[in-house]
């Protein structure tokens, strides 16, 4: 739900973004969501306490710089949100990566339940680019209807999602 509601928010930004260019953005954030699932399964209890202790401040810190710099831009007529292209590049992966954090630690949990990864971390990956592609398509009509304003609001539901990272996993290890 954190890719679908980054791509969302991606989708807003008044930048008309190809069909190519929303799957891409889309197959990323599945194969990052995938992927950390596995590599979590991989390097099982191994890296555990590390990743335990930054992933939650890691996936605050990207998700509300990238959310920060969209409402901002929001707020100013005639200037861009993203000063490269969301779907390409540095910022593609950014975005994968605040998203897929989490998926790490289930990866690592599966591997502590000694719980079988292929399968899961495919099905993982198929739902996260199904829901991205359905929430850049979404994005993108409503950044169309109702401009700007749709820009900010993203930006805030950026932060908003990297705020409820933090949160749950501070109140989590209380």
């Amino acid at each position: 739900m954190d890719a679908f509601a980054v791509a969302l928010s991606v989708g807003t930004s008044p930048v008309s973004y190809s069909t190519r260019a929303k799957l891409r953005l889309a197959f990323h954030l599945g194969v990052f969501q995938a992927g950390m699932t596995f590599f979590g399964w991989l390097g099982g209890t191994t890296i555990e306490a590390i990743i335990r202790n930054v992933d939650h401040w890691i996936a605050f810190i990207l998700l509300s710089y990238v959310g920060g710099k969209m409402a901002w831009s929001g707020f100013q007529e005639g200037r861009e949100s993203y000063s490269s292209d969301p779907t390409r590049g540095k910022l593609m992966v950014l975005l994968s990566v605040a998203t897929s954090i989490d998926a790490l630690a289930v990866g690592l949990s599966m591997a502590i339940l000694r719980a079988p990864v292929f399968i899961p971390s495919l099905f993982i990956g198929l739902i996260t680019f199904m829901l991205s592609a359905t929430g850049l398509f979404c994005g993108c009509y409503l950044g169309r209807r109702f401009g700007k304003r749709m820009e900010t609001f993203g930006g805030f539901l950026l932060v908003g999602i990297g705020l409820r990272i933090l949160i749950e996993h501070l109140f989590i290890e209380l």
